[in-house]
């Protein structure tokens, strides 16, 4: 078992009440009483609410070919009453149906958001989006695409999610972090894994 000073996220010993409904919508809001043992293993009982979303995948999808990275764009009304700025700039995601897997739902929202089909995914790392709020983890994946495949432009997805998709060199895509001109947690996570490891991308898609 490793000890509580080591860099990895552990299990608690928690006790956690059953559910209390605050809002039934597209996500699910809910209040719990938990009791857990503090730093001094005293017990502490809190009470916190959380919004139910589930297993998500985010898709980094790349043309290896012409080094190049489809993009989307999409509207965010929290990203709008947050800053003003709600046009956001965003790689290829969506939740997770029921029972299915978790590569399969990467190709899947990359054929519907971007129209452009895998001709593989690979697996990278997993992370909780917001902790303190929701239940919401996202996994991440590479996939390897033909980027003369993907829908251009304006397109709407049979789920009406209006999109822009263009397509930007590597290069490009990473200098936007320095920018600083786009702000969303799912795209700035994948760009920075992209500028870390694009000289892994052949090897790990071949």
């Amino acid at each position: 078992m490793p000890k509580r000073d080591e860099l990895v996220d552990l299990p608690a010993e928690v006790v956690v009440s059953p559910p209390q409904v605050l809002a039934k919508a597209y996500h699910d809001y809910y209040r719990y009483r938990v009791t857990f043992s503090n730093q001094d293993r005293v017990g502490v009982s809190q009470e916190r609410d959380v919004l139910t979303a589930g297993k998500v995948v985010l898709v980094i999808p790349v043309d290896r070919e012409r080094r190049e990275v489809v993009m989307l764009r999409q509207f965010r009304l929290p990203a709008h009453l947050a800053n003003g700025a709600g046009d956001l700039v965003e790689l290829v995601a969506g939740r997770v149906e029921k029972g299915e897997a978790l590569a399969e739902a990467a190709r899947r929202e990359c054929q519907e958001e971007i129209g452009a089909t895998p001709k593989k995914v690979v697996e990278l790392f997993s992370y909780l989006s917001s902790p303190g709020v929701t239940d919401e983890e996202v996994t991440v994946f590479l996939a390897d695409v033909d980027a003369a495949q993907a829908h251009e432009g304006a397109h709407v997805t049979s789920e009406n999610e209006q999109l822009y998709v263009w397509r930007a060199p590597i290069d490009a895509a990473i200098e936007a972090l320095d920018r600083h001109g786009v702000r969303g947690a799912p795209l700035t996570i994948g760009l920075q894994w992209l500028a870390l490891n694009r000289g892994r991308i052949m090897d790990l898609l071949r």
